[in-house]
């Protein structure tokens, strides 16, 4: 139906408000009760309008055939900024100081109206600001009563836990029956911070990080993932009951959801903020739960380009080369994969054990690699990268990091001193290692616990773990220390190895200090401070150093090198110095993660496909883009759950941290054409 506001001419459906018609069309109403995803209340008295001669709320009012509207006029801004004065008699006047200055939506009314708070007298909203409660803070002294909370958390969510009460004579939004919010069963979804016009409903201080965007703080578990897992999304699915979905949404971004299941470090769960509340939802186990129990649907919107004639090669078979070889193949590209090692793979073959990464998970997952038509070869070491380009267009180095460091009091061409690396490589391809009853690991990382853990396995009756650090700044992840503690494992903080015990030319025990402090000099050589009288030794059948690795290259490998064997790359492109050879990986970085190589892999194979010919979209969708179910329901103790053992009890503790992102965002009077 047409109709006329402000002399245009506007089309819109019936059933329309007054004021959507009008917004719609770029004409500006100012409004503050009003928002697009909630029912309309005509509270506010600014989205007042004239039609036939007389006044109406245009949120409230739908449109009629014919009607003639007008939105300006000196009456109406009259009433418009009465109505912004009262708001702000009993609102702060501390607009420069306020948290949300800038992006207050009364704020930028007072600007438009051009209002002044010295009109009609003060009423302050004397109302402390609630930070008692977990993740949001209620600063009820900047509540202007649009009632947008309540509304969202009723009627959108079908929560409840927001009401009108009354107090000291004044109505104020607050908790139902003057509960918590956690009390009150609020599922801390956020949307009333979404939706709040002023900043009375507002995150907690200091919760959303301020070196990311608004939009990835408020989904930290998403932001904090390397590869950008939607972990929202396929949580949301395992509740749902489809884990097929699920496993869709991980691959979207991963190749191995299967060993990611296993074996990802799960920054994601440090960044939950579920564990505000009690504990982090167990994100790794729900993506362990729908590698398991997804079938292949996602295979179904996988897309493989047709073939580009192009050759590109990925020395090294670890997740960052598997990744990118994926990725490149499926953008068309001819691939091989190079691999030195007899089995591919990388450091998840032959760096993380059998026992926390069972090899069948990865050869199956490597299997899909294959699939998608990347010619993965063993037994292909690479000395350099001269001879790569006359067959390959584009080279990816991604070797990893498979040299151990050795430490100078282990450098005494001892018998039984063994390297991390080549102690876990020789373990995983089945390799005879004599280690002994007696073992002792040099290192608090993660690997040196590893390694404890595979001499266990190989028969050492006594296994001890030394390292520098005090047991709070051990490097290794809580999980590894108490697995080492649950086996019998000595761990030793605080200590360090002065000289070896020697024996017939084998090692034969350690004799170490326990010391207060520990520094690193000038040259990078450790300084310690040792207790007095504190000496002790621990006898080993064998010794393995465990402090690190390094990439395995020298500069006949033909890349100018960083520190540390690193092959140094532009960091946006990841190109090295060579035209058409990329780097990615531990063999730039350093270690760090599995699920860090594949984020670098995946930026290796856009950079690639670009320098190729190709666009450098490799993203997939392979589940349904559905929209998420709006209401979170009311649900008994939501708050106080214990940690559940079943995948969907576990992923109902989700707090949905994204669903506040789909509802609109407020649209200030600039933005229209007509204001």
């Amino acid at each position: 139906m047409e109709l006329t506001i402000d002399g245009h001419r506007v089309e819109a459906e019936a059933g329309t408000s007054l004021l959507k018609a009008s917004l719609d069309a770029g004409i500006y109403i100012p409004h503050l009760c009003s928002h697009p995803d909630l029912e309309p209340v005509g509270a506010c008295g600014l989205c007042v309008v004239e039609e036939g001669g007389a006044p109406c709320a245009s949120c409230t009012t739908p449109v009629r055939e014919g009607m003639v509207v007008t939105t300006r006029s000196e009456e109406l801004k009259r009433k418009r900024r009465l109505a912004v004065e009262l708001m702000l008699s009993g609102h702060p006047a501390d607009c420069t100081g306020c948290p949300v200055y800038g992006s207050c939506e009364l704020q930028s009314l007072i600007q438009y109206l051009e209002v002044s708070d010295q009109r009609l007298r003060r009423r302050p909203n004397l109302v402390a600001a609630d930070k008692a409660n977990p993740l949001v803070m209620h600063d009820m002294t900047r509540c202007i009563l649009c009632a947008r909370c309540v509304r969202v958390c009723e009627d959108v969510r079908g929560v409840g836990a927001l009401t009108f009460v009354k107090k000291d004579g004044r109505l104020r939004v607050g908790v139902r029956d003057g509960l918590s919010l956690v009390d009150a069963n609020c599922r801390f979804c956020g949307s009333c911070i979404e939706v709040c016009p002023t900043g009375a409903i507002r995150d907690q201080e200091g919760l959303l990080d301020g070196h990311v965007s608004r939009r990835a703080a408020i989904v930290p578990c998403r932001t904090a993932c390397p590869a950008g897992i939607d972990i929202p999304r396929y949580v949301r699915l395992v509740h749902e009951g489809k884990p097929g979905e699920a496993l869709a949404v991980i691959r979207e971004k991963v190749p191995f959801p299967a060993v990611l299941g296993l074996i990802c470090d799960h920054l994601c769960e440090g960044a939950c903020r579920r564990s505000e509340l009690s504990e982090s939802v167990s994100i790794r186990a729900l993506k362990r739960y729908a590698a398991e129990h997804g079938d292949d649907s996602w295979t179904a919107g996988s897309r493989h380009l047709p073939p580009t004639g192009r050759k590109a090669a990925v020395v090294g078979s670890g997740p960052a080369g598997l990744t990118a070889a994926s990725s490149l193949a499926k953008q068309g590209h001819a691939v091989t994969v190079l691999e030195a090692l007899p089995e591919a793979g990388g450091m998840m073959r032959v760096g993380i054990p059998a026992y926390r990464l069972t090899p069948g998970v990865l050869e199956a997952e490597i299997d899909e690699i294959r699939a998608a038509g990347v010619d993965i070869r063993t037994n292909c070491k690479v000395a350099s990268v001269d001879g790569l380009l006359g067959e390959y267009e584009a080279v990816l180095i991604a070797t990893g990091a498979h040299q151990g460091i050795q430490l100078p009091i282990t450098s005494s061409g001892l018998e039984g001193i063994l390297l991390n690396t080549d102690f876990l490589r020789a373990a995983a391809l089945g390799e005879p290692l004599p280690v002994g009853e007696k073992v002792v690991v040099l290192g608090g990382g993660n690997v040196a616990f590893d390694c404890a853990g595979v001499a266990r396995r190989l028969g050492a009756r006594e296994v001890r773990i030394v390292c520098l650090e005090a047991r709070e700044a051990m490097r290794a992840s809580a999980e590894e220390i108490i697995e080492a503690l649950e086996e019998g494992t000595e761990i030793h903080t605080s200590v360090n190895v002065r000289e070896l015990v020697e024996r017939d030319g084998r090692v034969a025990g350690v004799r170490c200090d326990a010391i207060s402090a520990f520094r690193f000099g000038p040259g990078g050589q450790v300084e310690v401070d040792v207790l007095p009288d504190s000496g002790f030794v621990l006898a080993a059948d064998t010794l393995i150093t465990a402090v690190g690795q390094r990439p395995d290259l020298t500069e006949a490998f033909g890349l100018p090198l960083e520190r540390g064997n690193r092959i140094k790359v532009d960091e946006a492109t990841l190109a090295t110095a060579r035209a058409g050879i990329f780097a990615a990986g531990d063999v730039v970085y350093g270690t760090k993660s599995v699920i860090a190589a594949i984020a670098a892999g995946r930026a290796a194979a856009v950079s690639m496909d670009r320098f190729l010919g190709g666009d450098g979209r490799i993203e997939e969708v392979l589940a349904p883009v559905a929209e998420a179910e709006a209401v979170l329901g009311r649900r008994d103790g939501f708050a106080s759950a214990a940690r559940c053992e079943e995948a969907s009890e576990e992923s109902g503790r989700c707090l949905q941290c994204d669903l506040r992102l789909t509802l609109s965002e407020p649209r200030f009077w600039s933005s229209y054409p007509h204001h």
